[in-house]
C-alpha cells in the first residue's frame, strides 16, 4: 500500500486490518451516471445495502490528487454536486490526476486499481464496460476488460452495459483468461434486461461458492480477476424490446453528434434514460443495489476463511 499516494478511511482501514468484510465501490455513477440529487440518495443508500449484509462499503475516488479508498458523505456530496465537471477517470487518467492535485470519479478499471492497492477484494458496480458496436472500426474496447485481466479483484454486477456488443466483450474476456460467472443463471445478464443470448462460463448459485471459486482463483496465483454477473432483479427488468429500441435510438444521436472515446458511455446511458422517460434510471439503481448486496454476501464468506 502506497501511503504517500493513498488515503484509506479509517473504518475501511480497521476494518481491513481486523480481516472484516470490505466491498468497494466506483464514484463514476456518482459524478456522471446520475442527475443530483438522486446520484447522492444512490450512492449513500447502496453503501447503506452494503452494512446491511454485513460489511464496510468503500466508495472509491481521486479527490485533490489524493486516491482514496472510502469517502465520507461530505466527499459523496461533493462529487454529486460537481458532476461531469469531475473527470471521469480511466488507468491512463491516474498519474495526471494524482501530479496535478485533481480530481477524478473512478471507472470500473480505476475502481479495481485502487480497491487493490488498499487490499480490498471485492467489489461492487452496476455493469461493466466492454467492446462498444463498431469496434471493428473504431477500436473503442473498455479498459475495464485489460484490468479484469490483470488485476485480482472480483467484480459484481448486472453484465456488461447493454449499449455493448455482448458477443465480442465476452470473446475478449475469454481470451484474457477471465472467469465470468453468473450468479443463479446460466446466461449473461443484459444490464436493464436478465437475458442476452450469450453464455456464461459457470453459474453460481451461492455467495459460498462465489467465494470459494475467488479463493481457488487466488491460491493459484492467477494475476487477473473475476466477473460474477448478477441479472437484474426480475420486476425491475425491462422490456427488451424497449430497451433495444432506446440503444439503437441513442446509439444513431451519438454518431450523429459525434461523440466518441470517453464520453460515449455516459452520453448513451443519459440518452436511454431519456428514451425510456427515466425507467432506465430506475432499473439502474435497482440493480446496482441488487449487486452490492451480492458482493457484501460474498466478502462475508470469503472473511470467514
Amino acid at each position: 500500500m502506497n501511503n504517500r499516494i493513498l488515503d484509506v478511511a479509517p473504518e475501511v482501514r480497521e476494518a481491513l486490518a481486523a480481516g472484516r468484510p470490505v466491498v468497494a465501490l466506483e464514484s463514476t455513477i456518482i459524478s456522471h451516471g446520475m442527475p443530483y440529487p438522486k446520484n447522492v440518495e444512490t450512492a449513500l443508500l447502496v453503501e447503506q445495502t452494503i452494512r446491511d449484509n454485513g460489511a464496510v462499503p468503500a466508495t472509491i475516488a481521486v479527490i485533490g490528487g489524493r486516491l482514496k479508498a472510502g469517502l465520507s458523505r461530505d466527499e459523496i456530496e461533493y462529487l454529486g454536486r460537481a458532476g461531469r465537471s469531475v473527470a471521469k477517470a480511466s488507468r491512463r487518467d491516474l498519474p495526471a490526476l494524482v501530479a496535478r492535485g485533481a480530481d477524478g470519479a473512478t471507472t470500473v478499471a480505476t475502481t479495481m486499481i485502487i480497491a487493490h492497492m488498499a487490499g480490498i477484494r471485492i467489489f461492487a458496480t452496476g455493469g461493466i464496460g466492454g467492446v462498444h458496436r463498431g469496434a471493428e472500426v473504431t477500436m473503442d474496447i473498455s479498459a475495464d476488460l485489460e484490468e479484469l485481466a490483470q488485476t485480482p479483484v472480483m467484480v459484481v454486477c448486472a453484465g456488461a452495459k447493454s449499449i455493448l456488443d455482448l458477443g465480442l466483450t465476452l470473446e475478449y474476456l475469454e481470451t484474457k483468461g477471465v472467469p465470468v460467472l453468473g450468479y443463479g443463471t446460466e446466461e449473461l445478464p443484459a444490464f436493464y434486461t436478465r437475458q442476452s443470448g450469450f453464455r456464461v462460463d459457470y453459474r453460481v448459485d451461492s455467495p459460498e461458492e462465489l467465494a470459494a471459486i475467488y479463493r481457488a482463483q487466488r491460491d493459484m496465483d492467477y494475476k487477473g480477476g473475476m466477473l460474477v454477473t448478477n441479472p437484474i432483479p426480475a420486476e425491475y427488468a425491462m422490456d427488451k424490446a424497449v430497451i433495444d429500441k432506446a440503444i439503437d435510438e441513442a446509439l444513431r444521436a451519438a454518431e450523429a453528434q459525434g461523440i466518441r472515446g470517453k464520453e460515449t458511455t455516459p452520453f448513451l446511458l443519459a440518452k436511454v434514460v431519456e428514451l425510456t422517460g427515466g425507467d432506465s434510471l430506475e432499473s439502474n439503481i435497482r440493480l446496482v443495489l441488487n449487486n452490492a448486496a451480492l458482493a457484501a454476501k460474498t466478502a462475508v464468506c470469503l472473511s470467514q476463511r
